[in-house]
Parts: C-alpha cells; sequence; structure tokens
C-alpha cells in the first residue's frame, strides 16, 4: 500500500534570501533603536518627533524593496517605486512644527503616510499593473496572511521574552541587553520574517487564515452588535462625545477590513453560512459608518468645519460608498444574479479612490491649509 504524504516541508530559501531578510531586520532595526545613538533633542527635534514622523518607515520599505526585487520589477518600475518612497520621506521631514505643536493637517499627513507606503507596497505588489485583478486580490490575501503571521510570531516571541525574564531573574542577572536589543529588533523583524515566511510557503500559510476568518467572523459580528446596542442602553452618543466618536470610526475601519478579507475568502468556500456571515457583517458595518457619519456631520453643523472634521468626513463618504457597492455584490450572489468576479470587482475597483485620498491628504491637504 502506498502512503500518501499529507504534510508539505516548510521552503527556507537560499542563503542570499535569508541574508536579504537578516539586513532588512539589522535594517528596520536600527532605524527604530536611532535615538538611542543620537543625542535628542536636536534643535528642537525631540524622540516623539522622531517616531511620529518616521514610524511608517522602519517596517515597510524593507517590505517594498523584497517584492521589488522578488516580483522582478524592471529598472523604470523599481525608480518609480523608490521615488514614492523617498519624495514621501523628504516630504514628511519637510512638514513643519515639532511634538508640541503640530498643525491638524500635519498631524494628518503623518497619520496617513504609513497608509500611502502600504499603497507603495502594492503597486510593487502587482508590478504597477492596476488591472491585475488576480494579483490585486492576492495582495488581499497576503496582507491578511502577514497580519495572522506576524501575530503568532509575536506571540511566540512573547512567550520566549517572559521564559528568559523569569530564567535570569532567579539568578538575578541584568539582562537590559535584551530588552534594548533582542525586544526591538524582533518587534520590527516579526512582519519581516512573516514577509518572507509567506513568500516562501504561500500554500502552507493560506491555510491559517480562512479558518480564522470563519471562526472570528461571527465571533466580530456578535461583539460589534453587542457593542452597539450596550452603548444605545448606557445613553452613550457621537454627536456630543468626540472620544466615543472617535472609538467609533476606529472600530468602523476594523470591521471594514474584516468584511474585505471574509470576501476574499469566499472565493475559497462560497457556503451559505460564509455568505451569509459576511452579508451581516456588510450590513452590520453599514450601520457603524451611518452613525458615525451622522455623528461628524452634526458636530460640523454644530461647531463648523476644521481640518479633522473634513477629512474623518470625506473617509466615512468614501467608506460608505464603498460599502454599498459591496453590499450590493453580496445581493446578487445571494441572489445567484451575480458571480464572485463582480463582486471581486466592487471590491478592488474602489481602492485606486482610497489612494487617491490619501495623496490628497498627506501630500496636498496641508498645503492647502499652510501646515495649520
Amino acid at each position: 500500500m502506498q502512503i500518501v504524504r499529507t504534510d508539505t516541508p516548510i521552503s527556507w530559501g537560499s542563503g542570499s534570501d535569508l541574508l536579504f531578510v537578516a539586513v532588512g531586520i539589522l535594517i528596520a532595526g536600527t532605524l527604530a533603536k536611532l535615538p538611542m545613538y543620537v543625542d535628542f533633542p536636536i534643535s528642537g527635534y525631540t524622540v516623539g518627533d522622531y517616531y511620529t514622523r518616521h514610524i511608517g518607515f522602519f517596517i515597510l520599505p524593507v517590505l517594498i524593496a523584497f517584492f521589488c526585487w522578488k516580483k522582478s520589477l524592471s529598472l523604470g518600475q523599481t525608480l518609480v517605486v523608490v521615488n514614492a518612497v523617498l519624495i514621501s520621506f523628504a516630504y514628511i521631514n519637510y512638514l513643519p512644527g515639532t511634538e508640541k505643536n503640530y498643525g491638524d493637517t500635519v498631524t494628518l499627513a503623518f497619520i496617513h503616510a504609513p497608509l500611502f507606503l502600504w499603497f507603495v507596497l502594492g503597486m510593487t505588489y502587482v508590478r504597477l499593473n492596476f488591472k491585475a485583478v488576480t494579483e490585486r486580490l492576492e495582495f488581499l490575501r497576503y496582507n491578511g496572511d502577514l497580519i495572522v503571521l506576524s501575530g503568532l510570531i509575536l506571540f511566540a516571541g512573547l512567550i520566549l521574552t517572559g521564559i528568559t525574564a523569569a530564567l535570569f531573574a532567579t539568578i538575578k542577572l541584568d539582562i537590559r541587553f535584551y530588552y534594548e536589543y533582542v525586544v526591538i529588533y524582533g518587534l520590527v523583524g516579526a512582519p519581516i520574517v512573516a514577509n518572507y515566511v509567506i513568500s516562501r510557503n504561500p500554500n502552507i500559510v493560506r491555510k491559517i487564515c480562512p479558518l480564522i476568518a470563519r471562526i472570528f467572523s461571527p465571533l466580530i459580528l456578535v461583539t460589534v452588535v453587542a457593542y452597539l446596542c450596550s452603548a444605545i442602553y448606557t445613553g452613550k452618543d457621537p454627536y456630543n462625545d468626540r472620544e466615543f466618536l472617535l472609538v467609533f470610526n476606529w472600530l468602523l475601519m476594523l470591521v471594514m477590513a474584516i468584511v474585505i478579507f471574509s470576501i476574499v475568502e469566499l472565493r475559497q468556500s462560497q457556503s451559505k453560512w460564509n455568505l451569509f456571515f459576511t452579508t451581516l457583517l456588510a450590513v452590520t458595518t453599514i450601520v457603524v459608518d451611518g452613525i458615525a457619519l451622522s455623528g461628524i456631520a452634526y458636530r460640523i453643523m454644530e461647531w463648523g468645519f476644521t481640518p479633522n472634521r473634513i477629512v474623518v468626513l470625506g473617509e466615512n463618504v468614501l467608506i460608505l460608498t464603498h460599502l454599498i457597492l459591496i453590499m450590493t455584490g453580496l445581493a446578487k450572489l445571494s441572489r445567484q444574479k451575480g458571480s464572485i468576479q463582480s463582486l471581486d470587482s466592487a471590491v478592488l475597483g474602489y481602492f485606486p479612490i482610497y489612494g487617491v485620498w490619501t495623496v490628497f491628504v498627506v501630500f496636498i491637504f496641508p498645503m492647502v491649509h499652510g501646515f495649520k
């Protein structure tokens, strides 16, 4: 009788691949620890300023460089990607102000700069071919895999750190070096290692995300509905409570991301239950967005426009429009009047609009308002 092996060995790649990963971790970790090597403040430039401006430039450029290499981008394509990173880096450092007196538009640019780099990463992944539907879907799935695997690596690192601290505490030996170097380099290195493992073993990692999506989608749905009901019961509202409105917007971003990842996984399994829970999640997200949108509209009518309110309003409108398109595609699919390809178009076709909006918030909006 022939024995069929169901396990797949993990591929670690060549020596040059592992060298790239090691150098990438070294660069990212050194950038993250730069304030330790340089005396701050420098001309009023504090450690807080450094991290506020550069938090997105520690890991994402390493991932971008990796895909420039692995996707075999042409010289022209590579120059486009490299210039996008360098221009954004120079611009972020050009923006005026210090940690204590940033203008609202400058703060918004700092918040959205990592999102801009993420779009550059997506451009690199699809080799600047924006019509490549399959590659764009793969990029969305890659993001889910990266988040899950990075979380697993960080969790394993947390356990290792706890064991290490406990062991050395018993012999009363100071391991400050471990916290200052191993932990920092491990934190920035986790996504880089996860990215490499995914690129070498896509079929192994891809089995994890669908399982997590199927388990957590119903749980997230129940949690969000319970939160909304609890907010109504306790009398909380996003109209007069600014912090509550902020939480609502973060909740919206989270559930929106889960909806998109769930739709990507529908290609793997179009069962009625998966489609049902994804549709309910989309409906719930529309409700959350509607509440957040009404809250920001109320604050604008009461206290007028501010840069923060303009950006939040724009983003809520963009997300609501996208959700309506997604909901339409889900409804057609559930009634068997549409295809998964049309749903993919509803999901993917909107991402360039998010990219244009991010460019506007990061590069144009601060200048229009005089960096105030």
